[in-house]
């Protein structure tokens, strides 16, 4: 059975001090692990307040970025090594925004992945299409790519452990939303690409998101769906009460 995980993304927002004020307005009201698995993924500036303020809740921590080294000549970046001495639990890897903004490639997001699982973390691996590629009936072979891709000599127990994000380009921070049945189309596209790479075991573990204008009047809905084991949200996961509502979906 997969534990569903409702992840905040909070992109380039919040401060420390608004960091610890959000921890301490959802900390007490975040569902079991059992029930429910809550991550908040927030800059790198904020993940001291982050790490120390949610110590000993239910809230997980996960970084939105790492490099594929450790450490070295490489200014600005952020190791993956001292993320995981920080306590660090994830790290999304491969958004669109990394890929379309800072040209960041599959090769790169393959190396990251196994830079991630070598330092006792989980990656986040985001895909997902444009609107030019899904109006030209590629949007499934084009996400299958980034997936093998990805995925590329990593385990059978390592896939089987980490997170897959589903997030289409033209969803994300635009108002629109996949409908749930598109949604579960392509989450079950994924899922099919996991057990034709590994085998039906993997692929029944890894856990996949949805992501792209989630909010909790339609998280429900996306959440009954078959093939989506969570939400990968940014705008909705910036206030308490609206990411207490996304983590209480099933209530």
């Amino acid at each position: 059975m997969r534990t569903p995980i409702i992840a905040g993304n909070w992109k380039l927002h919040m401060n420390p001090t608004e960091t610890v004020e959000f921890v301490k307005a959802v900390k007490d009201q975040l569902p079991q692990n059992s029930e429910v698995e809550t991550l908040i993924c927030a800059p790198a500036v904020d993940l001291p307040a982050l790490l120390d303020s949610a110590k000993g809740s239910q809230l997980h921590v996960g970084a939105e970025n790492c490099y594929f080294e450790d450490e070295g000549a490489f200014t600005g970046e952020t190791s993956p090594k001292v993320l995981h001495e920080m306590g660090v639990d994830y790290v999304i890897i491969g958004h669109s925004e990394r890929r379309g903004y800072f040209h960041e490639t599959d090769e790169d997001i393959n190396k990251k992945a196994h830079a991630i699982f070598k330092n006792g973390m989980k990656p986040i691996i985001c895909c997902g299409e444009s609107l030019e590629t899904r109006e030209a009936g590629n949007a499934e072979s084009f996400v299958e790519d980034q997936i093998k891709a990805a995925l590329k000599n990593l385990t059978a127990d390592q896939v089987a452990s980490l997170v897959i994000a589903y997030e289409p380009i033209w969803a994300i921070g635009t108002g629109k939303t996949a409908t749930a049945d598109q949604a579960q189309e392509m989450c079950a596209a994924i899922r099919q690409t996991v057990a034709d790479l590994y085998d039906e075991t993997t692929a029944e573990n890894v856990r996949i998101q949805y992501g792209g204008s989630v909010k909790p009047a339609n998280v429900k809905e996306i959440m009954a769906k078959k093939d989506i084991d969570g939400g990968l949200i940014g705008g909705a996961a910036l206030k308490p009460d609206s990411f207490l509502a996304l983590a209480h979906y099933n209530d």
